[in-house]
Protein backbone atom coordinates (compact mmCIF):
# COMPACT_ATOMS: atom_id res chain seq x y z
CA UNK A 1 0.00 0.00 0.00
CA UNK A 2 1.63 3.17 -0.77
CA UNK A 3 0.05 4.90 1.79
CA UNK A 4 3.51 7.38 2.43
CA UNK A 5 3.47 8.19 -1.05
CA UNK A 6 0.13 8.97 -1.55
CA UNK A 7 0.47 12.02 1.03
CA UNK A 8 3.28 13.05 -0.06
CA UNK A 9 1.67 13.86 -3.23
CA UNK A 10 -1.55 15.07 -1.32
CA UNK A 11 0.66 17.83 0.53
CA UNK A 12 1.16 20.16 -2.59
CA UNK A 13 -1.93 19.85 -4.13
CA UNK A 14 -2.88 23.02 -5.26
CA UNK A 15 -6.25 25.14 -5.25
CA UNK A 16 -8.04 28.49 -4.84
CA UNK A 17 -8.21 29.81 -1.36
CA UNK A 18 -11.41 31.61 -0.06
CA UNK A 19 -10.18 35.31 -1.73
CA UNK A 20 -9.62 33.65 -5.13
CA UNK A 21 -6.21 33.41 -5.27
CA UNK A 22 -4.10 30.03 -5.98
CA UNK A 23 -2.59 28.33 -2.67
CA UNK A 24 -2.13 24.83 -1.42
CA UNK A 25 -4.15 22.97 0.34
CA UNK A 26 -3.53 21.75 3.68
CA UNK A 27 -4.08 17.70 4.24
CA UNK A 28 -6.96 16.79 6.39
CA UNK A 29 -5.18 16.32 9.37
CA UNK A 30 -3.26 19.77 9.46
CA UNK A 31 -6.64 21.18 8.16
CA UNK A 32 -8.92 19.92 11.07
CA UNK A 33 -6.19 20.97 13.64
CA UNK A 34 -5.75 24.30 12.57
CA UNK A 35 -9.37 24.47 12.99
CA UNK A 36 -9.41 23.13 16.26
CA UNK A 37 -6.71 25.37 17.55
CA UNK A 38 -8.15 28.13 16.16
CA UNK A 39 -11.82 28.11 15.93
CA UNK A 40 -14.54 29.28 18.16
CA UNK A 41 -17.43 28.77 15.70
CA UNK A 42 -17.82 31.99 15.09
CA UNK A 43 -18.58 33.79 12.08
CA UNK A 44 -14.97 34.74 10.47
CA UNK A 45 -14.74 37.07 7.51
CA UNK A 46 -14.41 34.46 4.48
CA UNK A 47 -16.26 31.70 6.58
CA UNK A 48 -19.84 31.66 8.65
CA UNK A 49 -19.80 29.58 11.48
CA UNK A 50 -21.74 27.00 10.20
CA UNK A 51 -19.67 26.72 7.23
CA UNK A 52 -17.09 25.94 9.83
CA UNK A 53 -19.11 23.16 11.60
CA UNK A 54 -19.31 21.45 8.26
CA UNK A 55 -15.85 21.62 7.15
CA UNK A 56 -15.33 19.94 10.37
CA UNK A 57 -17.84 16.73 10.02
CA UNK A 58 -16.38 16.64 6.44
CA UNK A 59 -12.89 16.44 7.51
CA UNK A 60 -13.84 14.27 10.14
CA UNK A 61 -15.49 12.03 7.70
CA UNK A 62 -12.60 12.41 5.41
CA UNK A 63 -9.67 11.70 8.11
CA UNK A 64 -9.56 7.90 8.20
CA UNK A 65 -7.67 7.93 11.60
CA UNK A 66 -10.08 8.08 13.97
CA UNK A 67 -7.85 7.75 16.68
CA UNK A 68 -5.78 11.01 15.71
CA UNK A 69 -9.47 12.98 15.72
CA UNK A 70 -10.04 11.70 19.32
CA UNK A 71 -6.69 12.54 20.07
CA UNK A 72 -6.88 16.10 18.59
CA UNK A 73 -9.87 16.71 20.64
CA UNK A 74 -8.32 15.75 24.02
CA UNK A 75 -5.03 17.92 22.79
CA UNK A 76 -7.47 20.86 21.82
CA UNK A 77 -9.34 20.61 25.37
CA UNK A 78 -6.71 20.18 28.02
CA UNK A 79 -3.48 21.70 26.12
CA UNK A 80 -4.87 24.77 24.68
CA UNK A 81 -8.11 25.44 26.33
CA UNK A 82 -10.63 24.90 23.32
CA UNK A 83 -13.82 24.02 24.45
CA UNK A 84 -16.54 23.82 21.93
CA UNK A 85 -14.45 22.28 18.87
CA UNK A 86 -13.48 20.17 21.62
CA UNK A 87 -17.17 18.89 22.48
CA UNK A 88 -18.18 18.72 18.21
CA UNK A 89 -14.93 15.89 17.70
CA UNK A 90 -16.20 14.52 20.46
CA UNK A 91 -19.69 13.82 19.56
CA UNK A 92 -18.68 12.79 16.20
CA UNK A 93 -16.23 10.27 17.68
CA UNK A 94 -19.51 8.83 19.67
CA UNK A 95 -20.74 8.67 15.62
CA UNK A 96 -18.00 7.41 13.77
CA UNK A 97 -16.18 5.13 16.17
CA UNK A 98 -17.93 1.56 17.38
CA UNK A 99 -16.76 -1.39 19.44
CA UNK A 100 -12.87 0.34 19.92
CA UNK A 101 -11.65 -0.23 23.43
CA UNK A 102 -9.56 3.06 23.43
CA UNK A 103 -12.67 5.40 22.81
CA UNK A 104 -14.06 4.31 26.61
CA UNK A 105 -11.09 6.02 27.86
CA UNK A 106 -11.27 8.86 25.29
CA UNK A 107 -14.28 9.99 26.83
CA UNK A 108 -12.84 9.99 30.21
CA UNK A 109 -9.92 12.19 29.00
CA UNK A 110 -11.57 14.59 26.74
CA UNK A 111 -13.59 15.66 30.03
CA UNK A 112 -11.78 18.75 31.62
CA UNK A 113 -14.48 20.13 33.88
CA UNK A 114 -18.09 18.14 34.88
CA UNK A 115 -20.16 20.77 32.27
CA UNK A 116 -18.01 18.70 29.22
CA UNK A 117 -20.06 15.57 29.71
CA UNK A 118 -23.23 17.55 29.25
CA UNK A 119 -22.25 19.76 26.41
CA UNK A 120 -20.76 16.23 24.47
CA UNK A 121 -24.14 14.46 25.60
CA UNK A 122 -26.18 17.41 24.13
CA UNK A 123 -24.54 17.65 20.98
CA UNK A 124 -24.76 14.13 20.24
CA UNK A 125 -28.42 13.72 21.11
CA UNK A 126 -28.86 16.67 18.78
CA UNK A 127 -27.22 15.61 15.82
CA UNK A 128 -27.87 12.31 16.38
CA UNK A 129 -30.32 10.91 18.99
CA UNK A 130 -30.29 7.79 21.44
CA UNK A 131 -28.89 5.07 21.61
CA UNK A 132 -26.13 6.54 23.79
CA UNK A 133 -23.10 5.12 22.80
CA UNK A 134 -21.82 2.54 25.77
CA UNK A 135 -18.18 4.24 25.64
CA UNK A 136 -19.60 7.30 26.10
CA UNK A 137 -21.77 6.05 28.72
CA UNK A 138 -18.65 4.49 30.44
CA UNK A 139 -16.01 7.25 30.12
CA UNK A 140 -18.59 9.73 31.39
CA UNK A 141 -19.09 7.50 34.57
CA UNK A 142 -15.46 7.30 35.32
CA UNK A 143 -15.02 10.51 34.84
CA UNK A 144 -17.05 12.11 37.50
CA UNK A 145 -13.95 10.57 39.54
CA UNK A 146 -11.75 13.46 38.71
CA UNK A 147 -14.03 16.22 40.56
CA UNK A 148 -15.04 17.08 43.73
CA UNK A 149 -18.26 18.33 45.61
CA UNK A 150 -16.96 22.35 45.01
CA UNK A 151 -16.81 21.88 41.18
CA UNK A 152 -20.00 19.12 40.61
CA UNK A 153 -22.01 21.64 42.37
CA UNK A 154 -20.56 24.82 40.14
CA UNK A 155 -20.98 22.69 37.12
CA UNK A 156 -24.40 21.70 38.16
CA UNK A 157 -26.22 22.94 34.63
CA UNK A 158 -29.18 23.74 36.87
CA UNK A 159 -31.43 25.82 34.16
CA UNK A 160 -30.38 23.84 30.81
CA UNK A 161 -31.83 20.86 29.43
CA UNK A 162 -29.41 18.27 30.10
CA UNK A 163 -28.35 18.63 33.68
CA UNK A 164 -24.96 17.57 35.51
CA UNK A 165 -27.72 15.12 37.90
CA UNK A 166 -29.09 13.88 34.54
CA UNK A 167 -25.69 12.77 33.57
CA UNK A 168 -25.60 10.87 36.93
CA UNK A 169 -28.61 9.39 36.48
CA UNK A 170 -27.64 8.06 33.22
CA UNK A 171 -23.83 7.09 33.79
CA UNK A 172 -24.27 5.76 37.36
CA UNK A 173 -20.92 6.94 38.54
CA UNK A 174 -19.11 4.56 41.14
CA UNK A 175 -18.54 7.17 44.51
CA UNK A 176 -15.40 7.64 45.28
CA UNK A 177 -13.50 8.87 48.30
CA UNK A 178 -13.32 12.01 46.48
CA UNK A 179 -16.65 12.41 45.88
CA UNK A 180 -19.52 9.94 47.18
CA UNK A 181 -20.74 12.87 49.39
CA UNK A 182 -21.61 14.61 46.73
CA UNK A 183 -23.10 12.11 44.51
CA UNK A 184 -25.58 11.13 46.68
CA UNK A 185 -26.63 15.56 47.90
CA UNK A 186 -26.53 15.73 43.77
CA UNK A 187 -28.91 12.46 43.30
CA UNK A 188 -30.82 13.52 46.61
CA UNK A 189 -30.92 17.30 45.35
CA UNK A 190 -28.81 18.71 47.85
CA UNK A 191 -25.91 19.71 46.28
CA UNK A 192 -26.29 23.23 46.25
CA UNK A 193 -23.15 25.69 45.12
CA UNK A 194 -22.75 27.34 48.33
CA UNK A 195 -18.95 29.26 47.95
CA UNK A 196 -18.91 29.93 44.27
CA UNK A 197 -18.03 33.74 43.86
CA UNK A 198 -21.12 33.82 42.02
CA UNK A 199 -23.45 32.40 44.79
CA UNK A 200 -21.74 35.06 46.93
CA UNK A 201 -21.94 38.29 45.22
CA UNK A 202 -25.84 36.96 44.09
CA UNK A 203 -26.12 36.69 47.75
CA UNK A 204 -24.95 39.87 48.79
CA UNK A 205 -27.42 41.44 46.34
CA UNK A 206 -30.13 40.23 47.87
CA UNK A 207 -29.51 40.85 51.47
CA UNK A 208 -28.71 44.63 50.38
CA UNK A 209 -32.31 47.08 51.27
CA UNK A 210 -30.16 49.96 49.97
CA UNK A 211 -28.41 50.32 46.56
CA UNK A 212 -25.15 51.71 48.87
CA UNK A 213 -26.13 48.47 50.92
CA UNK A 214 -25.64 46.24 47.97
CA UNK A 215 -21.89 47.79 46.61
CA UNK A 216 -21.06 47.79 50.16
CA UNK A 217 -21.58 44.01 50.69
CA UNK A 218 -20.50 43.37 47.15
CA UNK A 219 -17.58 44.99 48.06
CA UNK A 220 -16.61 42.71 51.22
CA UNK A 221 -17.43 39.45 48.62
CA UNK A 222 -14.61 40.57 46.08
CA UNK A 223 -12.21 41.52 49.06
CA UNK A 224 -12.94 38.05 51.05
CA UNK A 225 -12.25 36.14 47.10
CA UNK A 226 -9.00 37.89 46.47
CA UNK A 227 -7.80 37.38 49.30
CA UNK A 228 -8.31 34.15 50.37
CA UNK A 229 -8.10 33.51 46.49
CA UNK A 230 -11.36 31.95 46.06
CA UNK A 231 -11.58 33.31 42.75
CA UNK A 232 -10.37 31.39 39.84
CA UNK A 233 -7.57 32.94 37.44
CA UNK A 234 -9.57 33.80 34.57
CA UNK A 235 -12.85 35.40 36.25
CA UNK A 236 -10.36 37.17 37.78
CA UNK A 237 -9.41 38.69 34.49
CA UNK A 238 -12.89 38.98 33.53
CA UNK A 239 -13.78 40.66 36.61
CA UNK A 240 -11.34 43.22 36.82
CA UNK A 241 -13.66 46.65 36.67
CA UNK A 242 -15.87 45.47 38.60
CA UNK A 243 -13.24 44.63 41.39
CA UNK A 244 -11.45 47.90 41.32
CA UNK A 245 -14.80 50.17 41.22
CA UNK A 246 -16.35 48.79 44.00
CA UNK A 247 -13.48 48.09 46.23
CA UNK A 248 -9.82 49.52 44.98
CA UNK A 249 -8.58 48.82 48.26
CA UNK A 250 -7.85 45.18 47.06
CA UNK A 251 -5.91 46.36 43.81
CA UNK A 252 -2.24 45.05 45.51
CA UNK A 253 -3.73 42.10 46.23
CA UNK A 254 -5.55 41.42 43.08
CA UNK A 255 -1.72 42.28 41.49
CA UNK A 256 -0.21 40.08 43.56
CA UNK A 257 -2.77 37.50 41.90
CA UNK A 258 -2.69 38.45 38.61
CA UNK A 259 1.14 38.17 38.56
CA UNK A 260 0.91 34.66 40.63
CA UNK A 261 3.13 32.29 37.74
CA UNK A 262 1.45 29.68 39.07
CA UNK A 263 -1.79 30.40 38.73
CA UNK A 264 -1.31 31.65 35.29
CA UNK A 265 0.47 28.28 34.41
CA UNK A 266 -2.66 26.11 35.56
CA UNK A 267 -5.24 28.48 34.38
CA UNK A 268 -5.12 27.61 30.43
CA UNK A 269 -6.16 31.40 29.82
CA UNK A 270 -4.93 31.91 25.96
CA UNK A 271 -2.82 35.26 25.87
CA UNK A 272 -5.07 37.53 23.80
CA UNK A 273 -7.39 37.06 26.69
CA UNK A 274 -5.31 39.80 28.33
CA UNK A 275 -5.78 41.90 25.43
CA UNK A 276 -9.87 42.17 26.62
CA UNK A 277 -9.12 42.66 30.12
CA UNK A 278 -6.99 46.15 28.97
CA UNK A 279 -9.68 47.02 26.72
CA UNK A 280 -12.07 46.40 29.65
CA UNK A 281 -10.18 48.78 32.50
CA UNK A 282 -9.23 51.63 29.21
CA UNK A 283 -11.36 53.85 30.42
CA UNK A 284 -11.19 53.47 34.45
CA UNK A 285 -9.50 55.65 36.26
CA UNK A 286 -7.24 53.80 39.24
CA UNK A 287 -6.12 50.69 36.96
CA UNK A 288 -2.82 51.86 36.13
CA UNK A 289 -1.32 49.73 38.73
CA UNK A 290 -3.41 46.88 37.39
CA UNK A 291 -2.30 47.29 33.79
CA UNK A 292 1.15 46.97 34.74
CA UNK A 293 0.51 43.79 36.83
CA UNK A 294 -1.79 42.69 33.64
CA UNK A 295 1.94 43.46 31.36
CA UNK A 296 4.04 41.20 33.70
CA UNK A 297 1.38 38.36 33.73
CA UNK A 298 1.85 38.15 29.98
CA UNK A 299 5.17 38.11 29.79
CA UNK A 300 5.08 35.54 32.98
CA UNK A 301 2.56 33.38 30.73
CA UNK A 302 4.61 33.05 27.47
CA UNK A 303 8.29 32.38 29.19
CA UNK A 304 8.57 29.52 27.10
CA UNK A 305 9.49 31.17 23.62
CA UNK A 306 12.07 29.33 21.75
CA UNK A 307 15.18 30.80 20.92
CA UNK A 308 14.99 31.92 17.52
CA UNK A 309 17.54 34.00 16.18
CA UNK A 310 18.36 35.84 12.91
CA UNK A 311 14.44 35.93 12.45
CA UNK A 312 11.93 38.63 10.78
CA UNK A 313 7.85 38.15 12.16
CA UNK A 314 5.62 39.15 9.08
CA UNK A 315 2.69 39.61 9.82
CA UNK A 316 -0.88 40.26 7.85
CA UNK A 317 -2.13 43.82 8.29
CA UNK A 318 -4.87 42.64 5.46
CA UNK A 319 -8.87 43.30 5.09
CA UNK A 320 -9.96 39.92 6.23
CA UNK A 321 -7.40 40.00 9.33
CA UNK A 322 -10.18 42.55 11.08
CA UNK A 323 -9.62 45.18 13.37
CA UNK A 324 -7.59 45.80 16.38
CA UNK A 325 -11.03 47.25 17.96
CA UNK A 326 -12.27 43.73 18.49
CA UNK A 327 -9.44 41.67 20.56
CA UNK A 328 -10.01 38.47 19.25
CA UNK A 329 -9.80 39.38 15.30
CA UNK A 330 -6.95 37.75 14.00
CA UNK A 331 -5.36 40.68 13.48
CA UNK A 332 -4.57 40.96 17.54
CA UNK A 333 -3.80 37.78 17.72
CA UNK A 334 -1.09 37.86 15.05
CA UNK A 335 -0.18 40.73 16.81
CA UNK A 336 0.26 39.71 20.27
CA UNK A 337 2.18 36.78 18.65
CA UNK A 338 4.24 38.76 16.78
CA UNK A 339 5.18 41.04 19.32
CA UNK A 340 6.42 37.90 21.70
CA UNK A 341 8.24 36.59 19.23
CA UNK A 342 10.14 39.56 18.32
CA UNK A 343 10.46 40.38 21.92
CA UNK A 344 11.70 37.21 22.59
CA UNK A 345 13.91 37.24 20.18
CA UNK A 346 14.84 40.79 19.48
CA UNK A 347 13.77 40.10 15.90
CA UNK A 348 12.66 42.29 12.85
CA UNK A 349 9.31 42.83 12.36
CA UNK A 350 7.44 43.32 8.74
CA UNK A 351 3.73 44.25 7.86
CA UNK A 352 1.63 43.80 4.91
CA UNK A 353 -1.20 43.81 2.60
CA UNK A 354 -1.15 45.28 -0.78
CA UNK A 355 2.88 46.21 -0.07
CA UNK A 356 4.84 45.24 3.12
CA UNK A 357 7.00 47.75 4.72
CA UNK A 358 9.54 46.88 8.15
CA UNK A 359 8.51 48.62 11.04
CA UNK A 360 10.74 50.17 13.46
CA UNK A 361 9.99 49.20 17.42
CA UNK A 362 12.03 49.10 19.91
CA UNK A 363 11.89 45.36 21.27
CA UNK A 364 12.78 46.64 25.12
CA UNK A 365 9.14 48.09 25.29
CA UNK A 366 6.18 45.93 26.91
CA UNK A 367 4.76 43.26 25.27
CA UNK A 368 0.91 44.69 25.47
CA UNK A 369 2.67 48.29 23.93
CA UNK A 370 4.55 46.20 20.68
CA UNK A 371 1.06 44.32 20.38
CA UNK A 372 -0.82 48.41 20.24
CA UNK A 373 1.46 49.60 17.95
CA UNK A 374 1.97 46.54 15.44
CA UNK A 375 -2.10 46.36 15.45
CA UNK A 376 -2.81 49.94 14.99
CA UNK A 377 0.21 50.85 12.95
CA UNK A 378 -2.30 52.54 9.39
CA UNK A 379 -1.84 49.94 7.23
CA UNK A 380 -4.18 47.72 5.20
CA UNK A 381 -5.52 46.23 1.80
CA UNK A 382 -5.36 42.99 0.25
CA UNK A 383 -2.85 40.43 0.97
CA UNK A 384 0.11 40.10 -1.10
CA UNK A 385 2.74 37.40 -0.21
CA UNK A 386 5.16 38.08 -3.29
CA UNK A 387 5.72 41.81 -1.31
CA UNK A 388 6.87 39.76 1.96
CA UNK A 389 10.04 38.83 -0.40
CA UNK A 390 10.35 41.81 -2.36
CA UNK A 391 11.06 43.60 0.71
CA UNK A 392 13.66 41.77 2.85
CA UNK A 393 16.78 43.36 2.84
CA UNK A 394 18.55 41.03 4.56
CA UNK A 395 19.32 37.39 4.83
CA UNK A 396 17.40 35.39 7.57
CA UNK A 397 17.58 32.05 9.18
CA UNK A 398 13.84 32.24 9.68
CA UNK A 399 10.90 33.68 8.18
CA UNK A 400 7.65 33.38 10.58
CA UNK A 401 4.37 34.94 8.97
CA UNK A 402 1.29 35.41 11.27
CA UNK A 403 -1.55 35.53 8.38
CA UNK A 404 -5.19 33.75 7.46
CA UNK A 405 -3.32 32.36 4.64
CA UNK A 406 -5.85 33.86 2.08
CA UNK A 407 -2.92 35.63 -0.39
CA UNK A 408 -4.48 36.77 -3.61
CA UNK A 409 -2.90 39.89 -5.15
CA UNK A 410 -0.82 38.75 -8.67
CA UNK A 411 -2.98 35.50 -7.99
CA UNK A 412 -0.16 32.75 -7.76
CA UNK A 413 1.28 31.67 -4.95
CA UNK A 414 4.84 33.44 -4.26
CA UNK A 415 7.34 30.33 -3.96
CA UNK A 416 9.17 32.18 -7.03
CA UNK A 417 9.68 35.38 -4.96
CA UNK A 418 10.57 33.15 -2.12
CA UNK A 419 12.94 31.65 -4.39
CA UNK A 420 14.54 34.77 -6.09
CA UNK A 421 14.49 36.39 -2.40
CA UNK A 422 17.45 33.28 -1.31
CA UNK A 423 18.97 33.21 -4.46
CA UNK A 424 19.91 36.57 -3.86
CA UNK A 425 20.75 36.84 -0.27
CA UNK A 426 22.29 33.42 -0.63
CA UNK A 427 19.91 31.52 2.09
CA UNK A 428 17.87 28.78 2.84
CA UNK A 429 15.59 30.00 5.39
CA UNK A 430 13.25 28.01 7.37
CA UNK A 431 9.54 29.29 6.57
CA UNK A 432 7.07 29.23 9.81
CA UNK A 433 3.66 29.60 8.45
CA UNK A 434 0.77 30.18 11.00
CA UNK A 435 -2.70 29.23 10.26
CA UNK A 436 -4.62 31.87 12.32
CA UNK A 437 -8.20 30.90 10.60
CA UNK A 438 -8.09 27.11 9.81
CA UNK A 439 -9.07 27.98 6.23
CA UNK A 440 -7.34 25.04 5.71
CA UNK A 441 -5.11 26.37 2.28
CA UNK A 442 -1.61 27.45 2.87
CA UNK A 443 0.90 29.85 0.84
CA UNK A 444 3.89 27.14 0.15
CA UNK A 445 3.45 23.56 0.07
CA UNK A 446 2.56 21.87 3.67
CA UNK A 447 5.83 19.47 3.61
CA UNK A 448 7.72 22.55 2.65
CA UNK A 449 7.21 24.96 5.38
CA UNK A 450 7.05 24.42 9.25
CA UNK A 451 3.67 24.65 9.70
CA UNK A 452 1.38 25.85 12.79
CA UNK A 453 -1.70 26.89 13.78
CA UNK A 454 -2.98 27.74 17.49
CA UNK A 455 -3.65 30.91 19.82
CA UNK A 456 -2.34 29.16 23.21
CA UNK A 457 1.28 29.93 24.48
CA UNK A 458 1.65 25.97 24.56
CA UNK A 459 2.27 26.34 20.76
CA UNK A 460 5.87 27.70 21.64
CA UNK A 461 6.54 24.18 22.91
CA UNK A 462 6.04 23.14 18.93
CA UNK A 463 8.20 25.82 17.60
CA UNK A 464 10.87 24.08 19.24
CA UNK A 465 10.81 21.05 17.46
CA UNK A 466 9.45 21.82 13.90
CA UNK A 467 12.84 22.40 12.53
CA UNK A 468 13.85 19.12 12.97
CA UNK A 469 10.23 18.01 11.92
CA UNK A 470 8.38 19.99 10.29
CA UNK A 471 5.09 18.17 10.69
CA UNK A 472 5.75 18.45 14.72
CA UNK A 473 2.66 19.77 15.62
CA UNK A 474 0.84 16.39 13.71
CA UNK A 475 2.99 14.02 15.14
CA UNK A 476 2.66 15.51 18.67
CA UNK A 477 -0.76 14.92 18.87
CA UNK A 478 -0.20 11.25 16.94
CA UNK A 479 2.10 10.52 20.04
CA UNK A 480 -0.61 11.03 22.55
CA UNK A 481 -2.01 8.20 24.28
CA UNK A 482 -5.02 7.93 26.44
Amino acid sequence: MTRFNKNLKNKSKKTLNYAGGEAYEETPKLELTSIALTSFLKDQFYRSANDTYTKIIELCNTIEDKEFIAKLAVYARNIHGIRTVSHVLAGEIARMVKNEEWTKEFFYHVIHRPDDMAEILAYYLLKYGKPIPNAMKKGFANAFSKFDEYQLAKYRGEGNSIKLIDIANLVHPMPTAKNALALKKLVDGELVSKDTWESELTKAGQKAETENDKLELKANVWINLVKERRIGYFALLRNLRNIIQQCPDIIPDVCDMLMDGDLIRNSMVLPFRYLAALKALSTIDGASRVVKAINVALEISVANVPSLPDTVVVIDKSGSMGHSIDFDSPLNKAALFGAILAKKNDSDIVVFANTAHYLTLNTDDSLLTLTHQIANDPFSGGTNFHSIFRTLTKSYRRIIILSDEQGWVEYNTPTKDLAEYSKKFNCNPYIYSFDLTGYGQLQFPENRVCALAGISEKIFDIMKLVEADKRALIHTIESMSF
